[in-house]
């Protein structure tokens, strides 16, 4: 099936974003169709485990059951990508794992975040050394400084310095046309910082899946505070990522010209056509494979996350006497 259809789908996730369409079921396919269209799309159920809709879609009823029964996650975005809530199906969970984390001590907790922070920043370092531009040394004194950690705060304090060095450097990776002077959030306030909001949602939901799949609970965290409906975990282990799949990411559509400053709206937001790129461009862009840096084979950037939804699952339980960050040396 063509990408350039309405679904655009791997051997695991598939992305949904025509609008009004109806996602049922046909025998052992998941089908996508339109009322005056007909069928746009079809996937084979037994492949799929996440589905990802954006905006105005559709559900019939025996579809649901049977998404419920293959334990296929649907994960809700609006229109222009932020992540609205998640139909989690009923499936049975590894008793013990909840168990280990819902009792993490605080000194646990702190021992597996500060591995999280130093991976991040180390990965921080590592973007900006890809693109010549230097920090002078700061942030490798504040990765040193994470082990020395005290408390949680005292780590958040250590990341946030580093976060503020770190996109204080940012503007010097990007091409002539491009400006970015600070990180701003709901909203952001130019198109670089749309990016990368968009691009950290979709980040935090490849980590989402990634955690159910082990049976981790995502709303219970290590770092993050625990929120109301914050998935707290997933934010933890995405850390580490920002930098080096995120940033890199939104970087190189930029830098390579896939998206130009046409292509947002007023409200910074893409523009529908330019969103189904960045959909086609980011689903490439996970699957693409590179030499994983601890354990020496071929791994795409999706598996990569799994991996480490496994790394932390274990460093919880205490099969791994520590948590090991995804970090890039080069």
């Amino acid at each position: 099936m063509s990408k350039a259809s309405e679904g655009i789908f791997d051997d695991s996730v598939v992305y949904i974003t025509k609008q009004g369409s109806q996602v049922g079921v046909d025998g052992g396919r998941i089908t996508v169709y339109m009322k005056d269209e007909g069928e746009i799309a079809s996937f084979p159920m037994g492949q799929v485990d996440t589905i990802n809709i954006f905006g105005n879609i559709n559900f019939t009823t025996p579809f649901v059951a049977r998404a419920n029964e293959h334990g296929i996650v649907l994960n809700y975005f609006t229109q222009n990508g932020r992540y609205r809530g998640s139909f989690v199906p009923e499936r049975n969970t590894i008793a013990e794992v909840r168990r280990c984390q819902y009792a993490l001590s605080e000194k646990e907790s702190l021992k597996i975040a500060k591995e999280i922070i130093r991976g991040k920043i180390r990965n921080s370092r590592t973007l900006l050394n890809r693109k010549d531009v230097s920090d002078t040394g700061k942030l490798a004194a504040l990765e040193a400084e994470t082990a020395g950690a005290r408390d949680l705060d005292g780590l958040r304090g250590i990341e946030g310095e580093a976060a503020e060095i770190y996109f204080g450097l940012l503007n010097g990776c990007l091409i002539d046309g491009w400006t970015f002077e600070r990180r701003t959030r709901r909203p952001p306030e130019d198109h670089i910082n749309a990016l990368l909001s968009l691009t950290y949602s979709m980040m935090k939901n490849e980590v989402l899946s990634a955690l159910r799949q082990y049976n981790l609970d995502p709303f219970l965290g290590i770092l993050h505070a625990d929120r109301h409906g914050r998935p707290a975990l997933a934010l933890d282990l995405q850390e580490e990522f920002r930098p080096i799949f995120c940033d890199a990411f939104a970087l190189r559509l930029i830098n390579k010209a896939m998206l130009k400053h046409e292509d947002f709206q007023a409200d910074n937001h893409l523009k529908d056509y330019a969103f189904k790129i960045y959909l086609e461009k980011f689903d490439d862009y996970m699957q693409e494979e590179f030499t994983h840096p601890r354990f020496g084979y071929t791994v795409s950037r999706r598996k990569a996350v799994r991996l480490q939804a496994i790394l932390l699952r274990k460093a919880i339980t205490g099969e791994l006497k520590k948590y090991y960050p995804l970090e890039f040396r080069k």
